[in-house]
């Protein structure tokens, strides 16, 4: 493994030599790949599923069908369509001795990636990494072994087609021994990024001796304010809980006005036809009782509030005021995407301005927090760190700077 990582790194060197059309040439031809060999990345994909039980909540995330294929290669064809944030002046000074001095962007280099049960990122962090003529090391989990392997060997046929060092994608074996050496390798391996549950986005931050950017987990709150539009909070928090459940934009927590309770049952009349299951405090289990299915309400407990359910599951707290609201997402939160719903322009902003997270919406569905959404193209994942990156990571994030001083022979006294 150790090996394979110092090939990354020579990779990374070459890749940095391609030009721009090479690089979208390649990316082109792998959309184009992907849905050819799409009945082949199915049956590996299959595999995965048939060993995967499908109550587990990462079920669904492991699953690709051929809807999903077509999105993704849709995907990296946009992808090609983008300019190149590389090689690209930033700022630009001459001094009073004539000295110019140029901030220009450049790639990471080898950008490692650990991950679990989704087969799509290992398409995504290749297209972005390659884009920004990074090399990438993808460390997937066993669930989706079978996918993981028939992806990258598709994207190394489109490699070795352009004659381009197949190093520039490396998949470890999905064993813990490669998690170790991957956050060792601080050699060959600039950052780490890990996407996945709270406790290995914590085990990564804790033992990598790499940089790590911070992908954290998705506990999203939803907060219909005194003056909510109740049809727009109803669409909202139905979309934002149930479109995909098990993504880390997904809803987890209503909080409802104490003024908006008589309207609770409609506001939740999306969450009722999509069964899902409410963990309500007291008083707002009481406005739902006559108004939601009983089967589909429990009294909360604490432990329901500031817990990542990735299921048809949602908690509900009542708050009494606007500040309520906001301390509560403070102390429950994950700092990655919190929503308002009102029609009061002050409370909108004293919202915005205070909630501490990377995408904060007004009126709009917390499922918007990704990359392709954002007119990014795609992403390597959603930081809610505030180093570097945050939010939704697109190609310009993929990217570090350096200085180019140009000049005539200035000594400095």
């Amino acid at each position: 493994m150790t090996e394979l990582l110092q090939k990354a790194r020579a990779a990374s060197h070459r890749l940095n030599l391609l030009s721009s059309e090479q690089i979208d040439a390649v990316l082109r031809a792998l959309a184009e790949a992907t849905l050819q060999n799409a009945a082949h990345i199915l049956e590996a994909n299959a595999k995965d599923m048939a060993l995967m039980d499908n109550a587990n909540p990462l079920y669904d995330r492991l699953l690709l069908t051929l809807e999903r294929i077509a999105a993704i290669a849709a995907d990296i064809g946009n992808l090609a369509q983008l300019p190149s944030p590389v090689h690209k002046v930033l700022t630009e000074t001459v001094r009073p001795n004539g000295m110019r001095i140029r901030k220009v962007s450049a790639p990471f280099g080898v950008v490692g990636v650990i991950y679990e049960a989704r087969p799509n990122v290992t398409w995504d962090v290749f297209a972005l990494c390659f884009k920004t003529a990074n090399a990438c090391v993808l460390k997937g989990s066993s669930h989706a072994q079978h996918s993981n392997l028939a992806i990258v060997e598709l994207i190394r046929q489109v490699l070795q087609a352009h004659q381009i060092d197949l190093c520039s994608v490396v998949l470890l074996p999905p064993e813990r021994a490669a998690t170790e050496v991957l956050l060792s390798a601080t050699n060959s391996v600039d950052i780490v990024i890990p996407r996945g549950s709270a406790a290995l986005i914590n085990y990564v931050k804790e033992h990598s001796k790499v940089p790590v950017i911070e992908t954290g987990a998705g506990v999203c709150h939803i907060y219909a304010d005194a003056s909510a539009d109740i049809e727009i909070a109803q669409s909202i928090v139905a979309n934002a809980k149930t479109r995909r459940v098990s993504v880390c934009n997904a809803a987890e927590c209503l909080l409802v006005h104490s003024h908006c309770l008589p309207h609770l049952p409609k506001i939740c009349a999306g969450l009722a036809a999509q069964n899902v299951l409410l963990y309500a405090d007291e008083s707002a289990y009481a406005a739902l009782q006559a108004g939601y299915p009983q089967h589909l309400l429990q009294p909360a407990q604490e432990t329901h509030f500031g817990y990542e359910f990735l299921d048809y599951k949602m908690a509900i707290k009542t708050v009494n005021n606007i500040h309520a609201a906001i301390d509560f997402i403070a102390s429950h939160g994950t700092q990655h995407s919190e929503c308002i719903v009102s029609t009061n322009p002050q409370n909108i902003s004293l919202f915005q301005q205070n909630v501490d997270a990377a995408c904060v919406y007004a009126n709009v569905s917390t499922a918007f927090s990704d990359g392709a959404q954002f007119g990014l193209g795609a992403e390597i994942g959603i930081s809610t760190q505030k180093l570097h990156a945050r939010g939704p990571m697109g190609l310009a994030e993929l990217c570090t700077y350096k200085w180019l001083i140009d000049g005539q022979g200035q000594v400095r006294a």
